[in-house]
């Protein structure tokens, strides 16, 4: 958490926020966080100056572009970004403000602290880690069923945890992978290289429509994602079968259960999606 329709609400709402403004300064709190370039001194003075153009996204990733640079922020488990006034008081776990030239200010809060920054010249950021492998972006036009397909049909791996695998497509993390599964009907455990053409279609068709669904609910605010602006998302009330482990399938009626696979709590209907091969 957050995924992709989280981050990409984040780069939505931060757009809004912050496109057109000119950053002053930074001041960086918690060295890190900050993991290109080596030296922190060297990042607040690359940024001084720089006015900003787009806010775009890679998968999980904020791509934060700049007439000059380009600053790629991953929010891992509990980052944030926010806009106040330069007066306002800074909360705890402020670790990284972007100081503009109209007085507003851009910070980022972390709790967990495990959120990272990269800097690069524009250009640099796709061919560098950590964007350099990441795989298939679903809501782009080449994600394609054959694109889908070439990357996932012939894994021996289990379906979920290709699924999750960053460098076979990206921004799909625990939420959005369990309710694709249940809508595509196929058990979590099965073989990707056993997957028929029709569920391969049918996940497929379950992929675009869980996230783009998720997308237009602003995500799901499940532990404390919130997008750029403080407002929760909405899709967690239309979650079918993540965190409902014993409640009753919306389809069937039968008890969702809830096992551990790759070391991530996975959720699914035995009913709708029987066990087949494994």
């Amino acid at each position: 958490m957050p995924e992709l329709p989280e981050v990409e609400t984040v780069r939505r709402t931060l757009a809004g926020l912050i496109v057109g403004r000119t950053i002053e300064r930074v001041s960086v709190h918690l060295p890190r966080i900050i993991q290109r370039p080596d030296d922190v001194r060297v990042f607040e003075m690359e940024l001084a100056g720089s006015k900003i153009e787009d806010v775009g996204r890679r998968g999980k990733f904020l791509l934060i572009r700049m007439d000059n640079l380009v600053l790629v922020s991953h929010l891992r488990m509990e980052g944030r970004y926010g806009l106040y006034q330069s007066g306002d008081p800074v909360e705890k776990h402020t670790h990284v403000i972007f100081h503009f030239t109209d007085g507003m200010e851009l910070r980022y809060k972390d709790v967990r602290q495990f959120g990272t920054m990269h800097l690069f010249a524009p250009g640099q950021e796709l061919i560098s880690k950590p964007l350099a492998k990441l795989g298939l972006e679903p809501l782009d036009e080449a994600f394609t069923f054959e694109a889908f397909c070439h990357v996932i049909a012939g894994r021996t791996t289990k379906i979920k945890p290709a699924l999750l695998n960053q460098e076979y497509i990206v921004g799909l993390g625990n939420i959005y992978v369990d309710e694709a599964l249940f809508r595509a009907g196929i058990y979590p455990q099965l073989q990707a290289n056993h997957l028929s053409t029709e569920q391969l279609r049918r996940l497929y068709e379950a992929i675009l429509a869980t996230l783009s669904e998720a997308v237009l609910a602003g995500g799901s605010s499940i532990k404390s994602y919130v997008n750029g602006q403080g407002e929760m998302g909405m899709f967690q009330h239309s979650l079918n079968v993540y965190g409902r482990q014993g409640q009753p399938c919306p389809a069937c009626g039968q008890p969702i259960e809830k096992i551990t696979l790759a070391g991530r709590g996975t959720h699914y209907c035995p009913e709708c999606q029987p066990a087949g091969m494994e």
